[in-house]
């Protein structure tokens, strides 16, 4: 570690010839040599200690505009503060966030602009929430009514150990939790970074990442700074509205290093003109980070092919692992190679279980990014529920300890020692696997939807959404809840949907039957929601939309759903023989959460195995000897198994 401390690496700096550049449209454009950056922040320092920070305070940090979130930032690490970043959002979900994380500190100081602070006490006044805010008016430094920063605050000389800020996930729920990131932690985990991805003087890395979130504070800025790299920040909204600015900028400016996850690279595809790519020279772009959500292969090859005409190489994607817990990196493959996968059998992916390679044109086949192997002083081990390593493609908890890795969560000890073992491994809430080419992560264990003793992942379920009904990523989500005294969990697809709630029952259909058909799962619940909830970076909170299923939010409109769906298998009514009538009463006795009409497919609308077998039985005690299990295949709806089952009782 070359530096104690990251007050100590920005004194160093000051002699450095390089440059941060702010990117705040296509032609407006501000230079902030590193060597200004710390008398900026000593000013500024000067404002947080006249309203009481000191050593050891903490400081929310809530601020849209990058070059001030730098400014409040080191303004607090040459001041001994805790940082506390956090994404000003533009709705009440963040708004909510930024309460519960108050609430969870000592006495804590903002730095903010009054635009926003002017949201915040909207919000508060009508959540009951005015005396929090109020606490926290006295102690608030509005940056828009800074106007003289010439008077340098009192530098602290910090501890490598002390605490330079606490990274909130940006998936937070109701008690979220803060990963306490030391000066140690951080210049630990950014030494491996640079010689991971063998970092160069003439490297020129630029980010439209929020600075809020881990890749885009740590791995694009604060590893550039410390390494005396150039740098480009373009704010993320800017990149939201204008994705094609993202690649001008890096062509223009010959960046080398990019980052984005699934989210970024399937934003600029869909806007992307074709013909403007003429425009972009990619050649000097040596690696694109791809990490921060479960990495699609399928849009890895999209971007890379898309981008080919660019001069972007294929070997430039690069697939890598990380978490705030490990002040960001984990695992990175060799850089400047081509990524790598391993196919597998997604039925054979189970905890504690040695998956099942296989071709990719098996139809139960699951392709997987290799995220590389463990940096430089970070250990990493797949692990049983006791701890115990388990040999290679074993499925099982991914642990990570080194001095990267955090002590803790910021004011919550139950928390901590939940996930670090005795012996210092910190649970990373992962599944993943070793295999050749490093590890592999499977999904998020607390994610996993079980079905009949199977484990399934919601990102897989989703990307067949995506590959087999027309219904794109990032437009639905999986995810599971147990009903009250059930002993099993429900199976939940919720898909984005704005029109009419009579339109949506094919879309349900579709869905239920690209399921059935690929998994064998059967959807219990198929929702229309009017929002997908994602974090800044584009991770999709699954967790919200269960429990607001949990919590009875969408009560209502699976009523409406059920009385559309009933209403059209109903019309049929009339024209039913008897034992069409048996038929569907014993098909709708079985799937309790669709109704099947006469000439609905069953297999399309979500049946399983189990129920199958159920219908079957139930089938054979009123008419025994006359069907078979296979006969289902051979006439699968109502009115095709009623005429068989006539002729087979005309026979007798």
């Amino acid at each position: 570690m070359s530096f104690p401390t990251l007050a100590i690496t920005l004194a160093a700096r000051c002699a450095s010839s390089r440059a941060l550049h702010y990117i705040d449209g296509e032609s407006s454009e501000r230079t902030l040599p590193f060597s200004e950056i710390q008398p900026r922040a000593l000013g500024l320092l000067h404002h947080f200690q006249a309203h009481g920070a000191t050593a050891g305070s903490e400081m929310l940090l809530l601020l849209e505009s990058n070059d001030q979130f730098i400014d409040a930032f080191w303004a607090c690490m040459l001041g001994g503060i805790i940082a506390i970043p956090l994404a000003p959002g533009i709705n009440d979900e963040h708004r909510r966030k930024f309460f519960r994380v108050s609430q969870q500190l000592k006495r804590p100081h903002l730095c903010t602009d009054s635009k926003t602070f002017s949201r915040l006490k909207e919000f508060a006044a009508t959540n009951e929430l005015l005396p929090e805010l109020e606490r926290l008016e006295s102690h608030t430094v509005f940056l828009d009514r800074v106007d003289d920063i010439s008077v340098p605050g009192k530098a602290h000389d910090a501890d490598p150990d002390d605490i330079a800020f606490v990274q909130y996930s940006s998936g937070s729920t109701s008690e979220p939790k803060g990963v306490t990131l030391s000066h140690r932690n951080l210049l630990t985990n950014i030494e491996a970074i640079a010689l991971g991805m063998k970092l160069t003087p003439q490297d020129i890395a630029l980010s439209w990442m929020p600075l809020t979130h881990d890749m885009g504070l740590i791995g694009f800025h604060l590893t550039w700074l410390v390494m005396d790299i150039e740098h480009y920040l373009m704010p993320t909204a800017l990149f939201v509205r204008r994705p094609a600015l993202w690649l001008l900028k890096a062509s223009e400016k010959h960046a080398t290093l990019l980052c984005s996850p699934n989210f970024g690279y399937k934003h600029y595809l869909k806007t992307v003109v074709h013909n403007s790519l003429s425009q972009l020279d990619l050649k000097a772009v040596r690696l694109v980070f791809n990490g921060a959500e479960p990495i699609s292969i399928e849009l890895c090859r999209e971007f890379l092919t898309t981008l080919e005409p660019t001069g972007l190489r294929a070997s430039s994607m690069f697939t890598v692992y990380g978490l705030a817990e490990a002040s960001l990196a984990v695992s990175f493959p060799p850089p400047e190679i081509a990524y790598r996968t391993i196919t597998a059998r997604r039925d054979a992916i189970n905890f504690g279980k040695r998956i099942e390679t296989c071709p990719d044109t098996d139809p139960n086949s699951l392709t997987l990014a290799c995220l590389g192997h463990a940096l430089l002083h970070c250990d990493l081990r797949i692990a049983d529920d006791s701890g115990a390593a388990l040999p290679e493609l074993t499925v099982g908890r991914v642990l990570i300890r080194g001095d990267n890795v955090t002590r803790g969560y910021y004011q919550n000890p139950q928390a901590s020692e939940s996930a670090i073992s005795h012996d210092g491994w910190l649970d990373t809430g992962d599944l993943g696997f070793i295999g050749a080419d490093g590890l592999v992560i499977a999904g998020r264990r607390k994610e996993i939807i079980f079905v009949n003793g199977q484990n399934y992942y919601p990102q897989d379920l989703e990307t067949l959404l995506d590959r087999h009904a027309g219904i794109e990523l990032g437009k639905s989500a999986f995810g599971s809840a147990r009903a009250h005294q059930t002993a099993a969990d429900e199976v939940l697809a919720f898909v984005l949907h704005r029109g009419q709630l009579a339109d949506f029952p094919p879309i349900a259909l579709r869905a239920r039957k690209c399921i059935n058909e690929q998994t064998g799962i059967v959807i219990d619940h198929v929702i229309p929601v009017a929002k997908i909830p994602k974090t800044t970076s584009g991770k999709i909170q699954r967790f919200m939309l269960a429990d607001a299923y949990q919590h009875g939010e969408y009560n209502a409109v699976l009523t409406q759903l059920r009385q559309l769906t009933y209403q059209g298998a109903s019309e049929d009514i009339g024209e039913r023989s008897k034992i069409e009538t048996h038929l569907k009463e014993i098909c709708d006795a079985y799937l309790t959460n669709q109704s099947v009409g006469l000439h609905d497919n069953i297999f399309e609308v979500g049946t399983s195995s189990l129920m199958l077998a159920q219908i079957y039985q139930r089938i054979e005690a009123i008419y025994p000897g006359k069907l078979e299990v296979t006969d289902f295949f051979d006439y699968p709806t109502i009115a095709e198994l009623a005429v068989y089952l006539e002729k087979r009782l005309a026979e007798d």
